[in-house]
């Protein structure tokens, strides 16, 4: 009898018409693992109060999309909701925020109760080999565990954050110890339960294995969809316009570049598309930028990268993050690569993300908190700019075909079909 095809289900949080860098990861994979053969089903949430959708993002026709509906919190940053309040306002306030506060291991916790039902209902109606849950949130990957317990089914947990990572939130010290003792808790039980567990960087990976993961551990970060920017040109503009795509969360820090931004004498504008935290906006316009400086909240993912290809240069920021920053790339450099445009790289100098952009020949890196380092770097650009030589950046062609997302999918395509043989 011919083997029949391998059918799997995977269970993430972010998905259309939820909006945001990182939707693309697991939206690709949903169209690739279908064309290869993967009978491939997402479980998603109805309606997850995301703090951004995307409505114009299209689902692959071949993927079959279960909902689950969601009662938990709203997508919104509590520290947005305190800012400016007075002390009396700001009390009440954070007594309203504790509900959500006390959900473990993260606030989305709450999606489990619907969320697990209906993945058993798929599991047992569609024979489902292989469950594949994809963080953030952390808390998905509970989704996994007992769906593994109680049917049997493989189980792949793919982690694109640190789960043992210490909290930067500001909670009290008692919710910071009983959240960070939570996700200790389900990153053994990741690393016991799951068949494989794939992790964007090897810092995450290490940390599983030092959990004793059981399972095969990868690390498969993400990739550039070079066909997304293939019909975009780009024009140049009356003035050095750089661009910053995606929203300011922990400890990203844009000042040290605003800083260096008003000490510039140039037609430049920075542009930031993503969200932008108050207390960031109201220092920016403390520094009078006036028109050096845009801030546009969200933008559709098309017209999101048609904004980055048609920019003179593009701005990554990487924070030390208390030495974690090394090692990460961020989805962000990928989109930046496949636009071609130069990258001002704000990221720790010894890290992975600088040692790409330098492999790519792809701009300049500057440490992350070193505004006179960034200055420098931006006054170059625009020099080159003015001459009329800052074109396009020309990747090697062995680089173009590692970091392709298509590579990176057939990575996980090849992962999947192991586990369900197992």
């Amino acid at each position: 009898m011919p083997r029949m095809a391998t059918k799997v289900l995977i269970v993430s949080f972010y998905f259309p018409p939820a909006g945001g860098g990182g939707v693309q990861r697991w939206l690709k994979l949903a169209g690739y693992l279908p064309e290869h053969g993967i009978e491939t089903h997402v479980l998603a949430p109805i309606d997850p109060r995301w703090i951004q959708s995307d409505p114009e993002l299209e689902i692959p026709a071949q993927a079959h999309v279960h909902r689950a509906r969601y009662l938990g919190p709203s997508g919104i940053r509590p520290a947005e909701k305190l800012l400016g309040l007075s002390r009396p306002r700001r009390l009440w306030r954070r007594a309203l925020l504790t509900p959500r506060r006390l959900l473990v291991p993260d606030e989305n916790v709450s999606w489990l109760a619907s969320a697990l039902p209906a993945a058993l209902r798929i599991i047992r109606r569609e024979g489902i080999d292989v469950v594949v849950t994809t963080s953030p949130p952390t808390s998905v990957h509970m989704i996994g565990a007992l769906l593994r317990r109680r049917t049997g089914v493989r189980w792949v947990a793919d982690l694109r954050d640190s789960v043992v990572a210490k909290s930067d939130r500001h909670y009290e010290r008692t919710l910071v110890r009983l959240k960070e003792r939570a996700n200790r808790g389900l990153a053994r039980t990741i690393a016991r339960k799951a068949d494989a567990i794939v992790c964007v960087t090897p810092t995450i990976a290490s940390e599983m294995t030092e959990l004793g993961a059981r399972g095969e551990t990868l690390v498969i970060p993400n990739g550039a969809d070079f066909d997304d920017f293939a019909s975009i040109a780009y024009e140049p503009g009356e003035r050095f316009r750089i661009t910053h795509t995606g929203n300011f969360f922990g400890k990203r820090d844009p000042r040290p570049f605003l800083s260096a931004l008003a000490q510039i004498d140039a037609p430049i504008t920075a542009r930031f598309i993503g969200e932008f935290r108050t207390a960031d906006r109201l220092w920016a316009e403390s520094l009078g930028l006036g028109e050096r400086l845009e801030l546009t909240r969200f933008q559709p993912h098309a017209q999101a990268i048609a904004s980055q290809r048609d920019s003179e240069a593009l701005l990554l920021l990487i924070p030390y993050s208390g030495g974690r920053g090394t090692d990460v790339t961020s989805g962000k450099i990928y989109e930046y690569l496949a636009a071609r445009r130069p990258i001002l790289a704000a990221v720790p100098p010894e890290g992975a993300a600088a040692k790409l952009v330098r492999e790519a020949g792809a701009g300049l890196v500057a440490a992350p908190d070193d505004s006179d380092a960034i200055r420098s770097a931006l006054i170059e650009l625009i020099e080159r700019w003015r001459k009329g030589t800052l074109d396009d950046v020309e990747l090697p062609p062995d680089l173009v075909r590692s970091i392709d997302r298509n590579e990176r999918m057939r990575e996980i395509a090849e992962l999947i079909e192991k586990v369900a043989s197992l």
